[in-house]
């Protein structure tokens, strides 16, 4: 008799935890999952031994710590003229926990969440274990565009809410300020919630500003935004996460988080406070170590034989892989195993981020992570640049 419920039974093992695995067994460099192989910013990680010394070790408010919700207070401010009450962010474990919390907080079993194709792994599971219908929007290559006319079909009259990542995941894709607005005024017109993803908001490229959904016209009391510590500051093992909204939000959110985590590490959003509270010098440097690195893989899997698709925004580089692996690899999983196997370099297969019927549109793509050091990204290069000498 199968023990396992029938709302997860489906799910399977992430498609992160197969490539490490994989990855791991046959000594390969490992540019799949979006985890930095260096550290967060001294000041942060001694901020957090201060406050494992001073005795904040035991359970925070169940909403959060004061001075870390001050502090998101003052980083929407500073950054997107966005003013918002303390009482208006909720600490959570991580952006994911943010987002399930969100959908179980604001929809009901039956409702229909609107989400964009590639979409982020963890978001069409639980609206699953919510109860919740996806309804999907393609983003198209090479510039991951949306139809507007696809879009505005999408909303029904069941539709609850729509999950906007920017910069998106695994695309890199910065939504512009024009297509906000295109989904700002669906928003409401429909009468319906915007849930906003935005945890590489400090990592954008060429000049490209990140644009907050809750700043355009009458969005601010119909939009949650979610990001977290980790990847502005290389510290994803913390899971330190937050939403803002309006308060109706907040505490929708907040009662299913209360029963998920009920609190998040107390030390740990002491130091978040110190994070980011740090001076415009920090966020400007960590853009430009980014571009650099970025610029970096994008001449490295060019010379290598890829045609990659410059990202805006993110951890990660989408490319077209075919001309590179030989003629029996026919799709991105096949791919990403032969690259381990055979190159000693992983990367994530991006079908992982369609449903069944569409995966076929991954096809051709891989997704590689920037977030690495030097080192890493050099010995990448070199196993990368051996694999088209060899195929020469």
């Amino acid at each position: 008799m199968s023990r396992m419920a029938q709302r997860v039974a489906s799910f399977g093992t992430t498609i992160f935890a197969e490539i490490n695995r994989l990855a791991r067994q046959h000594g390969a460099i490992n540019l799949g999952q979006g985890a930095p192989d260096f550290d967060a910013p001294s000041p942060v990680l001694e901020a957090a031994i201060r406050a494992i010394c001073s005795q904040l070790n035991q359970y925070a408010p169940n909403i959060g710590l004061p001075e870390a919700r001050e502090a998101i207070a003052r980083h929407a401010e500073r950054f997107y003229g966005q003013r918002v009450a303390p009482d208006h962010v909720l600490i959570t474990a991580g952006a994911t926990e943010a987002m399930f919390a969100a959908i179980l907080g604001l929809s009901d079993p039956g409702d229909e969440i609107i989400v964009f194709q590639p979409v982020y792994d963890s978001y069409v599971p639980n609206m699953r274990m919510a109860g919740v219908l996806p309804r999907y929007v393609n983003l198209y290559p090479p510039d991951w565009t949306f139809d507007p006319d696809e879009l505005a079909a999408a909303f029904t009259p069941r539709t609850k809410a729509i999950i906007i990542n920017t910069p998106h995941n695994p695309t890199g894709k910065c939504y512009a300020r024009h297509e906000l607005e295109i989904i700002a005024e669906l928003c409401l017109r429909h009468n319906v919630i915007a849930i906003t993803d935005e945890v590489y908001e400090h990592i954008t490229y060429d000049g490209v500003q990140h644009v907050r959904l809750a700043t355009l016209d009458g969005m601010a009391d119909r939009t949650l935004t979610i990001s977290s510590l980790g990847k502005t500051f290389s510290a994803t093992g913390w899971k330190v996460g937050w939403a803002i909204g309006a308060p109706e939000l907040v505490e929708s959110v907040n009662r299913a988080h209360q029963f998920i985590t009920y609190s998040v590490a107390t030390p740990l959003q002491a130091a978040a406070a110190t994070a980011l509270n740090l001076p415009d010098s920090y966020f400007e440097s960590l853009r430009a170590e980014f571009q650099r690195k970025r610029d970096w893989l994008l001449e490295m899997l060019r010379s290598a034989g890829f045609q990659p698709l410059a990202p805006q925004g993110s951890y990660f580089i989408m490319v077209d892989w075919r001309g590179v692996a030989p003629e029996y690899v026919r799709n991105d999983v096949q791919f990403a195993e032969w690259l381990i196997r055979e190159v000693g370099v992983a990367c994530i297969p991006p079908s992982a981020f369609y449903r069944a019927e569409d995966k076929h549109l991954a096809a051709h793509f891989a997704r590689f992570a920037v977030c690495k050091r030097d080192e890493t990204l050099q010995a990448a290069a070199e196993r990368l640049a051996a694999m088209r000498v060899s195929g020469d």
